[in-house]
Formats: C-alpha cells, sequence, structure tokens
C-alpha cells in the first residue's frame, strides 16, 4: 500500500488552553508556517498540493491539522476549518481529514462532531502515563483522561494516533516503559515518539538554566526510544515517525537536550542490531550462513561508518555468514539461513 500524500496546515498554538514547560511550537513547526489559516488559504493550498506530481495517483490524500489543540478551539472556528475542506472530500479529492489535540477535550459529543465533518484520525498530545509527569510538565490533564480519550475515539469509529514524549521532568524508565505497555495493549492505530528538546522560549529553558531540569544524552534518549517502539512492535502497532522533523528554524532554537537530524534512522539501526545480534546468537551450528535483510534496510543495519558491521565482526558474529541485502522483502525483515 502506498504511502498516503499529507497536504499539512500548522495551528501553533491555536486552542492550546495551557502552556507545556517544554513547548515553543514556533521552533517545532517554523515560523513561516505560523501565520492565520483563512478558509480561502485552505482551499488554495490544497488545490496547489492536488496539482503536483504524484508517484501514485492512486494514494489516499489526507488533509491534517498540526501544531494546536483542534478540538479547544471554538466550535466556529472548528466549523471554519474543517468546512473549507468539504469540497474537496466531496469530489473525492480528499479522502480523509485528521488533526491533533488534548485527550481531555475529547468526548462522546465531541467525536460525533468530528465524524460530520469527516475526520477519519485524531491524534492525541499524551506525552505521558504517569500523573506525576504531566504535573511537573504543565500539561493539566491525567492519564485517565487519556484512556478515556481513546476508548471513546475507538467506539466512535475513529483511528487513534498517540504521541509520547521521554526524558520529561520527573520522568523514569521505569515509568516510561509502564506507560508505553498500557498503550500498547489499546491498540492505537499509529504512535510517533519525540525525545524532550530545551527550546528557547519554553519553560524549561529556564529551569535548564537554573539547574533544574537536565536533558538525557542522544544515546540514552536513543536507547529508551527503541524500547518504546519494540513494546509497540510487539502488539503491532505502527511507528510512523521518532524525533522531531527538521523545521527552518529548529536547530537555532534548541539550547540542550538529544537533538539528530537522523534521530529515527539511529533509533531504527540501533533496535536492528538487536535484533540481528539474537538471531545469530540462536543459531547454534557453525555451518555457512546466509544473513537476509530486506535492501531497504541496508543503511540502517550498517549504521554510521559501517559501526554496527563493526561491532557484529568484534563479538564474531559473521564468522561463516554472508551478509546478504534482499530486494523485495519487506522492511525490518531479516533471516539466518543455512547454505
Amino acid at each position: 500500500m502506498s504511502r498516503p500524500l499529507v497536504i499539512p496546515f500548522f495551528i501553533a498554538h491555536q486552542g492550546c488552553p495551557h502552556r507545556c514547560v517544554f513547548c515553543n511550537q514556533h521552533a517545532i513547526i517554523g515560523k513561516s508556517a505560523a501565520a492565520v489559516l483563512s478558509r480561502e488559504r485552505i482551499a488554495t493550498e490544497i488545490a496547489t498540493w492536488l496539482r503536483r506530481p504524484r508517484k501514485s495517483t492512486r494514494s489516499e490524500v489526507q488533509v491534517a491539522f498540526y501544531g494546536g489543540s483542534f478540538t479547544c478551539l471554538p466550535e466556529t472556528r472548528q466549523r471554519e476549518l474543517l468546512g473549507a475542506v468539504q469540497p474537496f472530500l466531496d469530489q473525492g479529492l480528499v479522502d480523509e481529514v485528521r488533526l491533533s489535540t488534548r485527550p481531555d477535550y475529547i468526548n462522546p459529543e465531541i467525536v460525533e462532531f468530528l465524524k460530520s465533518y469527516r475526520v477519519g484520525t485524531v491524534e492525541l498530545g499524551i506525552q505521558s502515563m504517569n500523573d506525576l509527569v504531566l504535573a511537573a510538565s504543565g500539561r493539566d490533564h491525567c492519564a485517565a483522561d487519556s484512556v478515556r480519550a481513546i476508548s471513546c475515539l475507538q467506539d466512535g469509529g475513529l483511528k487513534v494516533g498517540v504521541q509520547l514524549m521521554i526524558g520529561l521532568p520527573g520522568d523514569r524508565p521505569g515509568l516510561l516503559f509502564k506507560g508505553a505497555e498500557l498503550l500498547a495493549k489499546m491498540r492505537p492505530d499509529l504512535v510517533r515518539i519525540y525525545p524532550t528538546l530545551v527550546l528557547k522560549g519554553s519553560e524549561l529553558a529556564i529551569l535548564h538554566r537554573s539547574g533544574e531540569y537536565s536533558p538525557m544524552s542522544l544515546a540514552r534518549a536513543v536507547a529508551q526510544s527503541g524500547r518504546i517502539k519494540e513494546v509497540f512492535d510487539g502488539y503491532g502497532v505502527r511507528v510512523v515517525r521518532i524525533g522531531l522533523q527538521e523545521t527552518d528554524t529548529l536547530q537555532d532554537d534548541i539550547v540542550a537536550g538529544p537533538y539528530h537530524p537522523a534521530f529515527g534512522e539511529m533509533v531504527l539501526s540501533r533496535n536492528l542490531y538487536r535484533r540481528v545480534v539474537n538471531a545469530l546468537r540462536s543459531v547454534k551450528n557453525s555451518r555457512r550462513l546466509e544473513l537476509r535483510v530486506a535492501a531497504a534496510d541496508q543503511s540502517v543495519l550498517r549504521g554510521p561508518g559501517n559501526a554496527n558491521l563493526k561491532r557484529l565482526a568484534g563479538k564474531g558474529l559473521l564468522e561463516n555468514v554472508e551478509l546478504v541485502f534482499t530486494d523485495g522483502l519487506r522492511r525490518g525483515t531479516i533471516s539466518v539461513v543455512a547454505v
């Protein structure tokens, strides 16, 4: 199945009733994307995107509202934004609307309202499933709100996305992994994992400057994100993004924290390496073997400067093993075959 064409619109801070300690939306989405949206601008942008060449005209088209808490907006504003997309839905040019919001601003009435405007996916800014961590982060909602919101959306037939953050104030690995397990058992449709960064203009920057908050290292952030992804993988839940997407201002606004432009690939590389180690160690004979890996995962397995292959060789795991990158294998697929 081809990836959907996502036409993004950003509503930075709009609707947000609170300012979380980590938040600086203009840095996260880029200052150039923060302009006020009108119905006319939305229609023009959608038409422009639809005219662009696409690899597959059969791929699904989604209009997405990111960056704010959509259902916290006044209902008239929600109707204005969603109404601008309806003509494209009526003509079959757009297949679905998706949006992001807070879990404490979801209830059965809101779900029915969203369905009436053909919203198909709602992403929830859950961030943590621990109440103390949420309070320390200024979220002003609790884990029970997230559980209720996910159930409410699923009962209404909408797809659910959840957003988690690692390295929040007061968080610990045990709390993090317990929360990920709870969410995975609820079977959301997609997950995004973000490391906590200290951004200029955020309260976290003040706490960092005073020594009250210390961000985690890059290596630790990669390891924890990798373990969380393994939790969701175990339940068949898709993790669609790991790490913040690069914008025109993000790097300039980072004060501290585990940022890397290839953070997501570093996590995938770490996880694939661990799986390969386990697969090779499970082989009890010394016959000649082939380690077959999806061709699309070649750079992920190798790692920067072939670091993963060097580590495997250093452990003696590549003796009598031929590494074969195979076209047609699904990403993430590995197998060890005697030849």
